[in-house]
């Protein structure tokens, strides 16, 4: 049986202390426009991984994951499969610990991503129609090529990695009552969850994923794995047609509740972000406050996080979210 909780604090701040020579804490930051567009006396504080030097979040899962390789692991180089982010991240810390990194993509992938994780050094491969296709891609280069696979989800120094962003929450707030998380494999919501089990456990958290990639959502509300499809989503990072072990059993045991939100809604918290923290904020980087915005009269009068995971919009897909 899987262990529902297979990350620990201990865990968590050994991975802060491997960040730490290279990422400051982002900032935790509270908004009047924002506290009033989302209403019912809900008080926002965005953590603001758009920040980052890769503009998102997945720098600190790259960097806990290659720190931790060993010398000969180091010797041969990585590989992984991403959207973007996750591959960002990996390229960026190989960069800066001398680890040749290889990414695998699907084909159509966000060309600008595309562009930024070669610019940190990455071997890019284009090949398959989705997610779950990049990951085979790369699993067949393990075996051809000797590299060392880093999943953007099943593996603890992944989770790690996120779960520092918890952990400087709340170092920065004076009290959290809950967090709204977007969840592609459930990453940032295991390290809330985890955190939030040792210093808060008052505190809730919700998942939210968009409603044209809801595998892991229709699992967790059936209490099993339902095998779903994917439809073109704002949302890109967080589109994938599968759920994990190294997450799922943790998601179902500590989740407050999991919702969906449409491509309006996530569109429509890209703009409200713009124009109330003046920040950009990709598909996925926005999900959570449009989970927030569905939740507020339940959690009417608390002090909630949302994260805004990424700024890795695309030039296309920010003209057509402006343009609505």
């Amino acid at each position: 049986m899987t262990d529902p909780w297979p990350l620990s604090l201990a865990d968590v701040t050994a991975a802060r202390r491997i960040i730490e020579p290279w990422l400051v804490p982002t900032p935790l930051r509270s908004y009047a426009l924002l506290d009033e567009a989302v209403g019912h006396g809900v008080k926002v504080l965005v953590k603001h991984e758009n920040h980052q030097p890769t503009n998102a979040f997945k720098a600190r899962n790259g960097l806990v994951c290659l720190a931790k390789l060993t010398d000969a692991e180091r010797s041969h180089g990585v590989v992984t499969a991403t959207r973007g982010n996750h591959g960002q991240g990996v390229a960026w810390a190989g960069g800066l610990l001398g680890i040749e990194s290889t990414v695998c993509v699907p084909v159509g992938n966000n060309p600008e991503k595309n562009d930024l994780m070669r610019a940190f050094g990455a071997e890019l491969i284009e090949k398959g129609d989705t997610y779950d296709d990049a990951v085979e891609v790369a699993l067949e280069l393990v075996e051809s090529r000797g590299l060392t696979f880093i999943h953007s989800t099943n593996d603890l120094g992944v989770l790690a990695g996120a779960a520092t962003i918890a952990l400087e929450v709340f170092d920065q707030a004076d009290s959290v009552d809950a967090f709204v998380i977007s969840i592609g494999g459930g990453s940032q919501a295991v390290g809330a969850l985890t955190v939030a089990r040792e210093l808060a456990p008052e505190a809730e958290v919700f998942g939210v994923q968009a409603a044209a990639a809801p595998t892991i959502h229709d699992s967790w509300h059936a209490g099993e794995r339902r095998p779903g499809g994917i439809e073109p989503t704002l949302a890109d990072g967080l589109a994938t047609g599968d759920i994990y072990d190294a997450t799922f059993s943790t998601l179902q045991e500590g989740l407050a509740d999991f919702l969906t939100v449409t491509e309006e809604e996530i569109a429509a918290s890209i703009r409200l972000l713009l124009r109330t923290t003046h920040n950009l904020a990709e598909g996925g980087g926005a999900t959570g406050l449009a989970g927030l915005l569905k939740l507020a009269p339940r959690l009417a009068g608390k002090t909630v996080v949302v994260y805004l995971g990424g700024g890795n919009i695309d030039a296309a897909s920010l003209r057509r979210v402006l343009a609505t």
